[in-house]
């Protein structure tokens, strides 16, 4: 077993001393060879675009008790009959409270339900033993095995007719199993590190995997307009664990949400646009504050990805006409607005959302959450403190852009976020950062915090509204370079 983060390596080396003390099959009496039907898991009733999956679960080491007195089989009935066909089981015994018994009895009471066996799985054995416990499929967790243990417990698995959800958590487990190149990927938005969850990693994540797969986001969904998230981000399916097993009435919301793929890919389908372009290990550049079509071709040309438009009081302001002038440029066109609590979404906005001037909007004042999920777009905070920080969780939006406070202005300061309040956004997800950036400090900034977008305005001006060529260029240069900075510092010389 591979060396693995603290809560995963706690688990893991917990049920290696179980199985030492239990037996792979943790004491049940299994047959020794399986008596219910294999159904097929990826491909179950002629669908392999839409594995979504509901999970039997008591409870975990990020939420604590969940449902500790939940009936496995008539959980199961309910996450069936709200239409899902696949039902995770999570068997963990010291985390999560579950046990290989529960699978066995949501099995045998739905033999034609296709069921998932969620485990810290180690060796071959549990291979066999998952087949005759009768799961129809199991996780194996790409940060917890060996490649070569990985490569075995898969073709076992194979062998036995069971399908593999290969689980990966960053850029660099998609590595560890390109070899294997599995046709079942899920991707956990939760860091088994720390159990954080960051809804914009699986994307990040899944633009590294580069072979024909279905592709399933797991964790942190807690309510409907996260499945409309992943639906419209282009994922195959996903899988809930948390919120379901709490509220079981949800399960149908989910899955009628599922199916609303069209609202879904209007609300958030330009996530899978931004995603699909970012390169690994590179943060994406807004240049913002721009006011002519000629600064915006200029920032396409060096390498942005993202353009912000000012539509908020400011000397960076554009004009709507200069605006228009942008409206079939490749570029990510970002409106920045700036709204009290209550006030509604201009109708010119709408319009320029609607007639595709603009992609999304970036809210940067005190819009409610429920006015942010509304539209295409992500919130900007600017926390005073740490414990502002956790504003972004409840945001309303999946990407959440942290920018220095200021007690007068919005944006466009030139003041740099506290390295206090950095960490702890780093903390709980990867962060998006604006505020006094430069191509002098760029490069340290993404060096330390290895931020997934990094958002550039005053930085590379000659004058408010007005960029300067070479400082987009260099701070762009100085960006994508910025997770080895030794490349900077010769650049430099």
């Amino acid at each position: 077993m591979m060396e693995t983060p603290d809560i995963l390596l706690k688990i893991a080396k917990q049920r290696q001393t179980r199985i030492h003390q239990n037996g792979a099959a943790q004491g049940l009496s299994l047959p020794s060879q399986r008596d219910v039907p294999v159904v097929p898991f990826s491909t179950h009733n002629g669908s392999t675009n839409s594995i979504i999956i509901a999970e039997v679960k008591r409870r975990s080491p990020s939420a604590g008790a969940i449902a500790a007195e939940l009936e496995p089989v008539s959980l199961a009935r309910q996450y069936h009959d709200a239409g899902f066909h696949r039902v995770s089981v999570l068997t963990e015994q010291d985390h999560f409270g579950g046990s290989l018994a529960d699978l066995r009895e949501v099995k045998t009471a739905h033999p034609n339900l296709a069921v998932l066996r969620k485990d810290f799985l180690l060796h071959e054995e549990d291979v066999d033993v998952s087949w005759r416990a009768g799961a129809d499929a199991i996780l194996l967790i790409a940060a917890l095995l060996e490649p070569s243990v990985l490569m075995l417990m898969h073709r076992r698995a194979e062998a036995l007719g069971l399908e593999c959800l290969v689980e990966v958590h960053n850029v660099q487990e998609v590595e560890r199993i390109r070899a294997l190149k599995p046709s079942l990927v899920g991707i956990n938005s939760r860091d088994l590190r720390t159990f954080a969850v960051d809804p914009l990693s699986p994307l990040e994540t899944r633009a590294a995997i580069d072979w024909p797969c279905s592709v399933v986001y797991e964790s942190g969904l807690s309510e409907a307009t996260d499945v409309q998230f992943v639906r419209g981000s282009g994922f195959d399916g996903f899988l809930a664990g948390e919120a379901l097993a709490r509220d079981p009435d949800q399960a149908s919301v989910f899955a009628k949400t599922w199916l609303k793929q069209g609202e879904a890919q209007k609300q958030y389908g330009i996530w899978k646009r931004l995603y699909d372009q970012c390169m690994p290990q590179r943060p994406l550049v807004k240049i913002c504050g721009l006011t002519s079509v000629h600064d915006a071709q200029m920032a396409l040309h060096h390498g942005a990805d993202l353009l912000g438009f000012v539509l908020a009081e400011s000397p960076r302001r554009v004009s709507l006409d200069a605006l228009r002038d942008c409206r079939n440029l490749p570029g990510i066109k970002t409106g920045v607005i700036s709204l009290k609590a209550n006030e509604p979404m201009p109708s010119y906005v709408e319009e320029l959302l609607d007639d595709g001037v603009l992609d999304w909007i970036q809210f940067h004042g005190s819009e409610a959450p429920s006015l942010v999920r509304s539209y295409p777009g992500y919130k900007a905070i600017r926390p005073r403190t740490v414990v502002g920080v956790e504003a972004m969780d409840a945001a309303g939006s999946p990407g959440v852009l942290v920018d220095a406070f200021h007690p007068e202005l919005a944006g466009g300061t030139g003041r740099q976020v506290d390295a206090e309040l950095l960490d702890a956004v780093a903390q709980r997800r990867q962060p998006w950062i604006a505020g006094g950036l430069h191509s002098e400090n760029v490069a340290a900034i993404v060096n330390r915090w290895k931020p997934g977008l990094v958002d550039v305005s005053s930085g590379v001006e000659s004058q408010p509204g007005k960029k300067n060529e070479d400082a987009v260029k260099q701070f762009i240069l100085h960006a994508h370079q910025g997770y080895d900075i030794s490349v900077v510092s010769e650049e430099k010389r």
